[in-house]
């Protein structure tokens, strides 16, 4: 029976002590002082001793960090299932058609990346063979997020698998045929395979953080049980210095996220040189992971190292490791014996006499093959240890070499992240190392073969019998069929309709309302996902509180200060808002878990993210691009929008400009609805298109981004208008004429079409009045509920026109016949509305709040950009004035009457 008071193997078991005695002694004393003064005392004085030490020049590793060996000795490594002969011959393989796809794409130009998937290969097959859960286990099966760098590797196993074919690996990077395969992991350009696009880098390790997290949302409010899901993230020692590497570490152990590991892959590199040239990488991203909570486990060294620590009687050389930076450890790789011997060794006495034990061959042996991220037994161990750790996710630093097994020409050079492809004699050494199967003969013309050992080869079929075991094939993306979910009750939409009478009410505070009715529908409700960066009562999101409760793993383990209100603070453990406190990009890859769980975990869930329209897109673009790429679906709400509706917030907050960033994605649906009935009517039309019955032809793989104000203002009934959903839907629909609206413009009086969007439309009615009061001019007053939509359905009319199809842009359709001129303006820069201009046949103008924002009141907000009523007003004028359709004097008169 074990002892629970003994020694547990650690790290110090690599460190033969010279006195056993001496450090028993050590301990009773501290025991002993625990037993009578306790716990706290005892570590008052290990903390004083430890100053002392640190004061006295001896070198002791930093509270938050180990010596710089493996966390699990050799020892206590658990044997490795399975046939490690043939996992070595399957990764051989997989490394060669690597190497060749990449070297035989590179006639073309495209690039690609060989040396990450070297450095990494056992990483990636240790987990393939023994951890990885597929897609057709039980659950979920796991979620992996694939260094982007090592893509080649991954399609390498595919093609031995008999997943991809020889023409598709020479389509490597070369997908406008059809038959391609995408540089990185893209779900978009290839949706069977990939599940999660991490190029971008930093995104990964954030979104694997919260997708872990989402998984454990997901079976705390009881809609899908994900115990038996990992999340596995496959990181660069490099990448880890962009911020969203490390900006949710704290998340994941305060949320005690054990269903989650990183690996990252220390090979030292960046892509110009050295990660941390004159310090270790490894040891600061420990002391990194372990403040924040985290087990960290070190695989650092292989077993030729053993015999090495084993003669390291004094500590000399673990010394040595830990003072030693990561560019000289690069540069013993590329040395002889005798450079280690005298650079490495030479400065310690003991080491000295170490040295001369050792062989040459036994010193180029550790430094420049022997690694632990390149053995299967270390890799082993340490996922065997991440996965039965408890209370705690878990980061495995395993130190590589990039380039490895890729010949001296590769092994940890500087330029080896820009270098493409590889000689016919390297390949032949390559061989030659790897021991494979191909001939001279083989390399027709020059060119590289790809090896494969035949589909009935004992590789192959003990590759597909490892991935049966464990769930299928990996990486892959499954979605499953589902029935479309059902629609909300009409009446949650319809409520909008009669608008609001006198009272006034934002745009913001109607979805808001919308989404209170939604999430009470007895089908779907369970469904919607609040996401909020700890903004909800800007947004008037309070009142969900207490109704949905905001998600906590811990439910609620204190009594709120505002228990006694009717909308107070409640978490529980199955609350259904996600609040994430001050972070966008954290909220952002929320949003892309929930977004994509239709696929993940074959549950449809309907998220929405409201924010600070300023710090959506400006901030966290390249996560929309992300959820583009990884086929999200739900609702971003952009919210306080508009360059002057945020009155005394100034520059930074004033949004001008996001719906311009929007257009440039490809998923996005972007609009800037102007009432209520608008928002209800778009929201109803995306449930529609992204989760029921989409039209024949239509992308579900979408997200819609709405734009809504903190400007409260009485919202208008719907008006009868022929088609006008239709209108909403498609970007433009006429709200009104001069004569509907009550007005009675002189006989022949000239006409101007005026186009706004959002609270822009508020502006465009009070001109309308003054043009027709003052200036005997006719008005008619279009909402544009998305300049993006019409510019998108008119680029799509013209590609049509270039295959030979006549097709009418809808903007073209919706203003036929319209007199007069347009004149389009909205709460954004001019190019927001200046999108469609070319497919407008009348002569066009606009307004907008071009430049930056600034602190006042709306009023004098709008005056100070020109786009306020009497701006408008004059603007009008001028463009007919042009036209000579009004007197020139008109537009100096109006200036002056309005104090332009």
């Amino acid at each position: 029976m074990t002892d629970p008071n003994a020694i547990q193997p650690s790290e110090l078991d690599q460190l033969p002590d010279r006195d056993p005695e001496e450090t028993a002694e050590w301990q009773a004393s501290l025991d002993a002082v625990t037993k009578a003064a306790g716990p706290h005392r005892a570590a008052y004085l290990m903390r004083r001793t430890l100053e002392r030490a640190e004061g006295a020049g001896i070198a002791l590793p930093k509270l938050l960090e180990t010596d710089y060996v493996n966390s699990i000795p050799t020892s206590a490594e658990p044997a490795v299932p399975g046939d490690e002969a043939l996992e070595q011959r399957i990764t051989a393989w997989n490394r060669w058609n690597a190497a060749a796809m990449v070297t035989r794409g590179s006639k073309y130009g495209v690039g690609g990346h060989i040396a990450t998937f070297a450095s990494a290969a056992w990483l990636y097959e240790t987990g393939f063979n023994h951890f990885f859960k597929g897609k057709e286990a039980d659950g979920s099966g796991d979620q992996l997020y694939i260094q982007g760098h090592a893509s080649p590797g991954i399609y390498a196993r595919a093609f031995l698998d008999g997943r991809l074919n020889e023409e598709q690996l020479d389509n490597f990077r070369r997908e406008a045929g059809g038959n391609g395969l995408p540089s990185y992991p893209h779900p978009r350009r290839l949706p069977w395979l990939w599940e999660f696009p991490t190029v971008s880098m930093g995104l990964g390790p954030l979104s694997a953080i919260y997708q872990a997290r989402f998984n454990r949302y997901l079976a705390n409010r009881g809609i899908k049980d994900t115990a038996g899901s990992h999340v596995w993230a496959f990181l660069g020692d490099g990448e880890m210095d962009e911020p969203e590497s490390t900006a949710a570490l704290a998340l994941a152990a305060r949320e005690e996220l054990d269903n989650l590991t990183f690996v990252i892959n220390c090979n030292l590199q960046r892509l110009d040189g050295p990660v941390r040239a004159n310090f270790k990488i490894v040891q600061e991203l420990e002391a990194q992971f372990r403040g924040a909570g985290w087990n960290v486990v070190k695989t650092l060294w292989g077993t030729a190292w053993d015999e090495l620590f084993q003669l390291d009687t004094t500590g000399a050389l673990v010394r040595r490791l830990r003072q030693v930076p990561d560019a000289q450890i690069q540069t013993y790789q590329t040395r002889d014996a005798a450079y280690i011997r005298q650079d490495f060794f030479g400065g310690d006495p003991a080491l000295v006499e170490m040295a001369k034990l050792l062989s040459d061959d036994k010193i180029l042996e550790c430094f420049h093959l022997s690694r632990g991220g390149h053995e299967a037994r270390k890799v082993f161990a340490a996922y065997k240890a991440a996965v039965e750790h408890k209370g705690a996710p878990t980061v495995i630093l395993a130190q590589t070499v990039k380039g490895h097994t890729l010949g001296e020409g590769f092994a940890s050079k500087n330029a080896n992240h820009q270098m493409k492809k590889l000689s016919v004699d390297e390949f032949k050494n390559m061989r030659d190392l790897l021991e494979l199967p191909i001939k001279d003969s083989d390399f027709v013309d020059g060119v590289v073969p790809y090896g494969h050992p035949g589909a009935d080869s004992p590789e192959v079929r003990y590759l597909q019998e490892r991935r049966a075991a464990l769930g299928g094939p990996a990486p892959a993306r499954r979605v499953h069929p589902v029935a479309p979910l059902p629609a909300p009750a009409e009446k949650a939409f319809a409520s909008f309709d009669k608008g609001s009478g006198s009272q006034n009410v934002a745009t913001t505070m109607a979805f808001v309302r919308l989404v209170k009715d939604l999430v009470r529908d007895k089908e779907t409700g369970k469904r919607w996902v609040p996401i909020v960066p700890d903004e909800a009562r800007t947004f008037g999101m309070e009142s969900l509180f207490p109704s949905l409760g905001i998600y906590s793993p811990k439910g609620q383990t204190y009594e709120p200060v505002d228990r006694d209100q009717l909308m107070y603070y409640k978490e529980a453990q199955n609350g259904q808002i996600l609040n994430e406190g001050i972070t966008e990009a954290g909220s952002m890859a929320d949003f892309i878990a929930a977004s994509t769980s239709y696929a993940t975990h074959g549950e449809a869930m309907i998220p929405f993210y409201i924010f600070y329209s300023m710090f959506g897109w400006q901030r966290t673009a390249d996560q929309m691009w992300q959820l583009g790429d990884q086929l999200g679906r739900g609702f971003l709400v952009g919210a306080t929008a508009g360059r002057t509706t945020l009155t005394g917030e100034g520059l930074q907050h004033a949004d001008g400009h996001s719906p311009v960033i929007a257009a440039t994605n490809p998923a996005a649906l972007s609009y800037d609805p102007a009432f209520a009935y608008e928002v209800a009517t778009i929201v109803k039309d995306g449930l529609r298109r992204m989760y029921g019955e989409a039209a024949p032809g239509e992308d579900q793989n979408v997200f819609y981004y709405l734009t809504v104000y903190n400007e409260p203002m009485p919202q208008p009934a719907k008006p009868s208008v022929d088609r006008i959903d239709e209108g909403i839907v498609k970007g433009l629909y006429r709200f009104n004429t001069a004569e509907s609206a009550g007005i009675t413009p002189p006989a022949n009086a000239p006409r101007i079409q005026l186009l706004g969007s959002g609270t822009a439309i508020h502006w465009a009615l009070k001109a309308q009045a003054l043009l027709a009061e003052e200036w005997g001019v006719a008005a008619d007053v279009w909402s544009a509920t998305s300049w993006s939509e019409l510019r998108r359905d008119a680029l799509e009319a013209d590609e049509a026109l270039l295959r030979g199809e006549e097709r009418v842009p809808f903007v073209r359709q919706a203003l036929q016949g319209a007199e007069g001129p347009v004149l389009a303006v909205s709460d954004y820069m001019r190019q927001v509305p200046d999108q469609i201009a070319q497919w407008v046949e009348q002569d066009w103008s606009s307004l907008g709040a071009d430049g930056f924002g600034l602190s006042d009141t709306r009023e004098a907000a709008r005056r100070h950009f020109g786009v306020d009523a009497e701006s408008i007003v004059v603007a009008a004028l001028a463009q007919l004035a042009g036209r000579g359709e009004v007197k020139a004097a008109s537009v100096k008169e109006a200036r002056e009457k309005y104090g332009l």
